[in-house]
């Protein structure tokens, strides 16, 4: 808490290098979404969330994080290390045999900050509303935040979630949804239309905002702006803006990057358009 937009944005460009050096080690994972991510989870966990690094799984009196796409776990650890959760060399142990840090997120490996198993996309935000019913009952102040992708939203356990939660004035929940318009096979709207996203939102009985999610100081005005939201009577939802990739240059405006590693080469050039701020995790 407390850090300046300038500090902010040099602890996304570290994530940044830790998410492309993990699938580059590994020759495997997602790297697109995670790096269009990478501001919002710097927010999140280094200046919005009241959260414990200690970390106990029942996060009493704390604010918790949901990450129901949970394929872009490279951003989620890296935000998890370098914000204390556990050590940051052990990012290069990702996707490896008997790693904590699979890749997808699970709770059987027990690593710190990760409370529920995610990757089967859609179940989310139903484990999210879960939560935040569960503070409401127990008088906790704590809010859920959560995060979707876009192309997720095709899962039809998504809008159940989505009118139960109004319905039943879960007001302690803040989802926000990674819309980049792209998913593995293509543009969303060419694999299955989203339409309307504000709209539908509304109708089901959402607060709406939207936000630029790789500019960080709107996103940390987008997050605070949400938390002013809550206790209202309504779950509010943020559709964030980003582009898959960012900010590499040869990753930007195509789907190609959602879930291939760079190879050497690619390595190479990816990290000189980032800077190195809190040092690299040793390999």
């Amino acid at each position: 808490m407390g850090h300046s937009i300038l500090e902010l944005q040099s602890i996304a460009s570290q994530i940044r290098r830790d998410i492309l050096r993990q699938v580059h080690l590994c020759s495997s994972g997602h790297p697109g979404g995670s790096l269009g991510c990478a501001d919002f989870f710097t927010a999140l966990y280094f200046e919005i969330m009241n959260h414990d690094r200690a970390f106990n799984m029942s996060g009493e009196n704390e604010d918790l994080f949901v990450l129901s796409n949970g394929h872009i776990s490279p951003v989620y650890y890296s935000a998890l290390a370098r914000s204390g959760y556990f050590d940051v060399d052990e990012l290069s142990t990702f996707r490896k045999i008997n790693s904590r840090l699979q890749g997808h997120p699970t709770t059987h490996e027990k690593l710190p900050g990760v409370r529920i198993a995610s990757g089967s996309l859609g179940q989310g935000l139903s484990v999210a509303v879960g939560m935040a019913l569960g503070k409401k009952l127990n008088n906790d102040p704590g809010i859920i935040y959560t995060l979707t992708g876009d192309g997720e939203l095709q899962e039809g356990q998504i809008w159940e979630a989505m009118m139960f939660a109004p319905h039943n004035k879960v007001d302690n929940l803040i989802l926000t949804v990674d819309w980049n318009g792209r998913q593995i096979d293509g543009d969303t709207k060419d694999v299955l239309d989203l339409g309307d996203l504000e709209a539908k939102f509304v109708s089901f009985g959402w607060d709406v905002m939207h936000m630029e999610g790789n500019e960080m100081s709107a996103v940390v005005d987008g997050l605070n702006m949400a938390k002013s939201k809550c206790g209202q009577g309504k779950p509010i939802a943020i559709l964030m803006k980003t582009e898959m990739g960012y900010p590499i240059d040869f990753m930007v405006g195509t789907h190609k990057w959602h879930g291939v590693a760079p190879n050497d080469e690619q390595l190479q050039s990816a990290l000189n358009q980032l800077e190195e701020t809190l040092g690299d995790f040793k390999i």
